[in-house]
């Protein structure tokens, strides 16, 4: 390896925050672009709220602009930007094989030339793969757990704490039946469909196994129906239609994630196949972390209502709306911590909360509460659209398959599929077949959050749907 020279003792320090202040320059360049993309979502939406143009919804929006930006930075800015060095380590002495897999994080020795001749160690962290040694682009995307772990969280506490519960208990039994039933059927449906199809492509003939294909579907089966239900807000349409369209997604959501967690860790190599036994192993895994983050959730639900009931906190209305939010946000993260599945618990804990706790706090802590994750759902909800549209051209792990595209499009004819759908796909994109999931995702969320708006009003008055 060619050592790095300096003039100096200084010069690593100098150079160092040259890097540093250019760096900081272009995060900020890539933050604003994301501030006035969101701004030219809103002055758009109130255009056509003004307008009463209702063929695209704020979310086609964001995509829409979302790929505009993406591809301006990934096709537009200059190599000379920003580039990487690059260089080909050795192997460590007395080790010639190759790595099985890339380490987490590396220290490597490098020989500095300075007054004297010297060698430092220095720590690197991996990022993730890339295509090319230009990475400009690559900086307008960040962590996937950033992205699961801030943005989804208010929009799923949001969806439960703003249920209007009259009407989602009323019809609790056709929503569950929908959430559960309908998710598991979407699921193996749609695994079924690209397994088989895709028995007819020599790649993927040997790229794809039955297991991969069920995780696929069950990221795949959740849906996202916000533009309708934006809608049929819009148009008054009966309250119980609303009701079931609401609750079924806000439920698909939780069990979609759970079952995709319950299929990515079932092995069929370790359990000797897809048998009896393993399908049962797998569905009882489901079903305990499912009733389990529902148990949580509601605990603390419960345990909040408790503390605002029994305590003099609500004569402090600012204390008491921050304790309600850390509470409530505590939920994901104790829940993730011990192995569950925090956006079921977030979920049944905005329930709880809306339930028990809300008639609990003092009126100023009702509203501030309300209208907080109003906004930040609002907030989160139309950046994760954007970031779809900008990760279309700027993400480093895409993998394009025509054909599994087309399979796909195909097994999901008449799906709305969204934000949650992408957050499990993103998830993890160490491997090819992984890496062609979220290329596909990606194409079936801007595909089907487009057309939704479009022919969401046609088909309501097609269907004479009051």
């Amino acid at each position: 390896m060619d050592a790095c020279h300096a003039d100096d003792i200084n010069e690593i320090g100098r150079k160092t925050q040259a890097r540093i202040e250019h760096e900081h320059r272009i995060d900020n360049v890539y933050m604003l672009s994301y501030t006035i993309l969101m701004a030219l979502t809103v002055l758009t939406i109130w255009l056509f709220k003004h307008r009463r143009f209702r063929y695209i919804h704020e979310t086609g929006l964001a995509v829409i602009y979302g790929l505009i930006v993406g591809a301006i930075f990934r096709y537009g800015v200059p190599e000379r930007f920003m580039t990487k060095q690059v260089y080909d380590l050795p192997p460590a002495s007395g080790n010639s094989c190759s790595l099985t897999l890339p380490p987490e994080r590396a220290i490597i020795k490098l020989t500095v030339m300075k007054p004297e001749k010297v060698s430092r160690y220095y720590h690197y962290s991996l990022e993730g793969e890339s295509k090319d040694t230009v990475a400009a682009h690559y900086r307008m995307t960040f962590n996937p757990e950033i992205f699961f772990n801030v943005l989804l969280p208010p929009i799923i506490f949001a969806a439960g704490y703003s249920m209007k519960r009259k009407h989602f208990f009323s019809n609790f039994g056709a929503i569950t039946t929908f959430a559960f039933l309908g998710t598991f059927i979407a699921s193996i449906v749609t695994a079924c469909l690209c397994f088989g199809l895709s028995r007819f492509i020599p790649r993927l003939n040997g790229l794809l196994r039955f297991n991969d294909c069920l995780f696929f579907g069950s990221v795949i089966s959740a849906t996202d129906p916000v533009t309708v239900l934006a809608i049929f807000h819009d148009l008054n349409v009966d309250v119980d239609m609303y009701a079931l369209v609401f609750g079924e997604s806000v439920l698909n959501d939780a069990v979609a994630i759970s079952l995709s967690q319950a299929v990515d860790k079932f092995d069929p190599s370790v359990h000797g196949g897809l048998t009896g036994r393993a399908l049962v192993s797998a569905i009882s895994s489901f079903l305990g972390n499912f009733g389990s983050s529902f148990f949580l959730g509601s605990s603390i639900g419960c345990f909040t209502a408790l503390l605002t009931k029994y305590t003099h906190v609500r004569d402090y209305p600012l204390l008491e709306t921050v304790l309600f939010v850390l509470l409530s946000y505590s939920t994901f993260f104790l829940s993730e911590a011990i192995g569950l599945t925090g956006i079921v618990a977030l979920l049944f804990c905005g329930v709880t909360q809306a339930h028990y706790t809300f008639n609990n706090l003092s009126r100023e802590s009702q509203v501030w509460t309300k209208q907080s994750f109003e906004l930040l759902s609002f907030l989160a909800e139309n950046f994760v659209f954007a970031y779809i549209g900008v990760s279309t051209f700027s993400a480093r792990s895409h993998n394009w398959d025509v054909w599994f595209i087309l399979i796909t499009m195909f097994a999901c004819v008449g799906a709305r599929i969204g934000a949650m759908a992408f957050s499990l796909a993103i998830r993890n994109t160490s491997t090819e077949v992984r890496q062609m999931f979220f290329s596909t995702t990606i194409i079936i969320v801007i595909i089907t959050v487009l057309l939704g708006g479009c022919f969401a009003v046609p088909m309501l008055q097609w269907l004479k749907i009051p």
